[in-house]
């Protein structure tokens, strides 16, 4: 969440923010409803802490007193007072606190000065490409045909078993999967490989390796709210499971961000990084009839993901970093793709700054989003209580970032339509030939 000591000292800023975001149900005019919200409240605590001021007072004065029944009777006066005034003042703080909670929630974090204006996915701005189009002297097939022919993907049969957006990777494709993993964790927990990476973003950087992580893929409410990743909206894409209160997590890194929720870390241990592996669901609530064939649109995937946290004067140059680590994995993989800067109307609330990669695929015949990475600044901190303490004993919110490794349905997708024969056989990339102990998939 933002800090509520920017919205009552530059509000301007905030209508500004709402402005390029252009989110459907947060028009600029809620700044001042917060802040006349937030003004009731402070209004309120102040008559609060007025009432204690008075009721210790009371307690001063009331032992000075020498006869008893006048003094019994000022009690008994008090204590009715107390007992009305209590339970007015609790409630109404409570219900005033939990409204200006409610709304300081929702607001957006604040865009970084390098996101592009735009209002929506059509004015994403595309940085930079790398690699050729992958061209054939055959005409591509899909990859949705060419894994059914191989029997690698079966659509059919989970669609019978579970219901539409659901898949079998078979065979040679699930040892691809976790080739993939392999090839992830091998290359975030190299030091030479990050310190090259981080080297070529900014020679200071720090080169510190990443923590393998398999997380948990169920997350409570409350910390999914603190995680900033349980609006309104993104409740339609959450599967929920009433009888235990609890939410399947959309991505691996809903539960890995709160690995240092209440806690106080030291400067000298950051940046910390995690990568993690796991499970992932998504209703994908109003997307029917958009993607529904095959596995690139489904309701189970698995990823790869990262989380680093980081001093606030680094969380830029960080990102700058895990957007070079995942080049550094696509070039690997020899897959063409390019670097798309997302634009103020397209960004997800948490972000200060969101830059995807989208991979070529050549049966499409269109780029698709196959990464992304967010900068979250201090605003999934400030809600899950993550700081930092200086060396100068000065004591601050942390700084978060989130990024895709492999989404992997989506990277087998790539593999597949890059990687294809005129025989329907499918070439493994070399990088991955070590850990799947394959060369091709026919």
């Amino acid at each position: 969440m933002l800090d509520v000591k920017l919205l009552r000292q530059e509000p301007e800023l905030l209508r500004e923010e709402l402005n390029k975001r252009n989110l459907k149900d947060m028009p600029a005019s809620l700044v001042d409803d917060f802040l006349a919200l937030d003004e009731k409240y402070r209004n309120l605590l102040a008559k609060k802490e007025e009432y204690e001021r008075r009721k210790n007072e009371f307690s001063r004065e009331i032992v000075k007193i020498k006869d008893k029944s006048e003094k019994e009777k000022m009690i008994r006066e008090m204590r009715e007072g107390k007992d009305a005034a209590e339970k007015m003042l609790g409630q109404n703080l409570k219900d005033l606190e939990k409204k200006v909670n409610d709304l300081l929630f929702r607001f957006p974090n604040l865009s970084d000065p390098s996101v592009p204006p735009g209002r929506d996915a059509s004015e994403n701005q595309v940085d930079h490409q790398w690699g050729k189009k992958t061209k054939f002297n055959f005409k591509p097939k899909d990859y949705l045909e060419l894994g059914e022919k191989l029997d690698i993907i079966d659509v059919k049969k989970a669609g019978a078993v579970s219901g539409t957006r659901f898949g079998y990777l078979k065979g040679g494709l699930a040892r691809l999967e976790f080739a993939l993993v392999q090839l992830a964790f091998d290359t975030l927990t190299n030091g030479k490989i990050i310190q090259k990476i981080a080297a070529s973003v900014d020679k200071k950087h720090s080169a510190k390796t990443f923590v393998p992580i398999v997380p948990p893929v169920m997350i409570k409410p409350e910390v999914y709210t603190r995680m900033a990743r349980l609006s309104e909206e993104d409740k339609n894409e959450r599967y929920y499971i009433p009888s235990d209160d609890i939410y399947l997590v959309g991505s691996s890194e809903h539960t890995l961000g709160p690995l240092h929720m209440d806690e106080t870390l030291a400067e000298e241990d950051l940046p910390k990084r995690y990568c993690g592996f796991s499970t992932c669901f998504r209703r994908e609530a109003g997307s029917y009839g958009k993607d529904t064939k095959g596995i690139l649109r489904v309701h189970q995937f698995d990823k790869v993901e990262i989380v680093s946290f980081s001093l606030p004067e680094d969380s830029r140059t960080e990102q700058n970093f895990i957007v070079a680590i995942q080049e550094y994995l696509m070039q690997s993989l020899k897959i063409p793709y390019q670097v798309i800067k997302i634009c103020s109307g397209d960004m997800g609330r948490p972000d200060a700054r969101q830059i995807d990669l989208e991979s070529w695929l050549p049966g499409a015949g269109e780029y698709r989003e196959t990464h992304t990475s967010d900068l979250n600044t201090d605003y999934q901190a400030r809600r899950l209580n993550t700081r930092v303490k200086r060396k100068n004993g000065k004591t601050e919110i942390a700084h978060m970032n989130d990024a895709t490794v492999f989404a992997i349905g989506r990277t087998l997708i790539a593999i597949i339509e890059n990687y294809q024969r005129e025989d329907g056989s499918i070439e493994v990339p070399q990088v991955l030939q070590k850990y799947c102990g394959l060369k091709e998939i026919k």
